[in-house]
């Protein structure tokens, strides 16, 4: 593996994505006809990490799969790639590589049939911490899908974000809506990150899952567990007094939310610090989705998203372009079915925001005001 400025570990299995030709039902004994099933590499190792390669980001990939048939459509997947890119994965004789059936219906968000598979025993040893420190960024994703990451309070999770940044490399984490019903759900995920934050840097979450994980009655009452703008807020201001130096909250068709601590936190991330700490400290930005032409499928726009966030972290952006490029790279993505396949270049991606790619509107309470660039800014932030 060639020195990566980017490790993204974490989860990784098989996306199956059947074509339906319109609205279907599912019940007993009725036969729907499909079409050709799209077949991808998913999950945030694949998802988060690819993209970043193709936002030209030197990337490395660490993720678990077994040695059966999935595991080596994976493994080919992303050979075809770049073949490098299969050196940090951990192939384990006898485990069932995970998979997951994406139901992406035309008009409606999609849902999923997931089998975590050797995901679940991912831990501490599978982290090669001698190539995480050669890197500036370590990022992992979806731990609420790995049951030895949330298990025993979050033990094997804190330890290797403990380690990681004892190595001076700057982390980032993104997370996964728990299965309200399964261990995922039984969690106390606010306990687990409150020892958890102080050693994340960047924490990148989706608004429904940092309302379950911090706010569970909040998310119980919110329609479709999608919390308010103040809910937002207020859930990313505790992240920052936690520990986390920068909160950016996916908030699906609304856009991106994004705050930053203060100078002196931001200056102790590690390697991959913004370049000028001043632009980015202590801000506060709300940044609206891009119009896709067209929208075919938001498999993979999460991933994305923190793809293009982080891309430009790397790139020593400014804090405007970071949050603007998030939300670009996220709509180029629900352009294509796959999680990578609509993912542009950040050249390209640069030149269609430059060209006055239009901006979904989002309406924010009368404190906030939009700026000639697109983002909205809070006043007083």
């Amino acid at each position: 593996m060639t020195r990566p400025d980017a490790i993204v570990a974490g989860l990784i299995c098989l996306d199956i994505i059947p074509h339906f030709y319109g609205p279907a039902s599912f019940v007993p004994g009725k036969i729907t006809e499909i079409g050709a099933a799209a077949l991808s590499t998913g999950g945030a190792v694949s998802n988060t990490g690819l993209a970043l390669h193709r936002l030209g980001i030197a990337t490395g990939l660490m993720g678990k799969l077994g040695d059966d048939l999935f595991g080596q459509v994976i493994l080919s997947l992303i050979r075809g790639v770049d073949p490098t890119l299969v050196q940090g994965m951990t192939i384990v004789p006898g485990e069932t590589s995970s998979y997951t059936i994406v139901v992406s219906l035309p008009g409606t968000d999609r849902f999923f049939f997931h089998c975590p598979g050797a995901n679940h025993t991912f831990g501490a040893e599978d982290v090669n911490y001698d190539i995480v420190a050669e890197a500036r960024l370590f990022h992992l994703g979806y731990p609420p899908y790995m049951r030895r990451l949330y298990a025993d309070g979050g033990h094997e999770l804190i330890s290797i974000y403990r380690r990681v940044k004892e190595l001076g490399v700057t982390t980032a984490l993104d997370m996964a809506l728990p299965d309200p019903a399964g261990p995922s759900g039984r969690v106390d995920w606010s306990a687990l990150l409150t020892r958890l934050l102080p050693y994340v840097d960047l924490f990148l979450p989706s608004a429904e899952e940092l309302c379950f994980m911090l706010d569970r009655p909040a998310y119980d009452a919110a329609p479709g567990g999608e919390p308010d703008i103040q809910c937002v807020i207020a859930l990313a201001a505790r992240c920052i007094e936690l520990g986390a130096k920068i909160v950016a909250v996916k908030c699906g068709a609304r856009g991106l939310y994004a705050r930053t601590s203060d100078a002196a936190s931001l200056a102790s991330m590690g390697r991959a610090a913004p370049a000028n700490i001043e632009d980015w400290a202590r801000r506060e930005v709300w940044s609206p989705c891009f119009m896709p032409e067209p929208f075919v499928g938001a498999t993979g726009s999460g991933d994305a998203t923190i793809a293009g966030f982080l891309a430009a972290l790397l790139r020593g952006e400014s804090f405007a372009r970071a949050t603007t490029m998030a939300c670009a790279v996220g709509a180029c993505n629900v352009e294509a079915a796959d999680a990578l396949s609509g993912i542009r270049t950040w050249d390209e991606t640069v030149r269609r925001v430059e060209a006055g790619w239009p901006r979904q509107p989002v309406s924010l309470p009368e404190d906030w005001t939009l700026q000639p660039d697109g983002l909205w800014m809070r006043s007083g932030a």
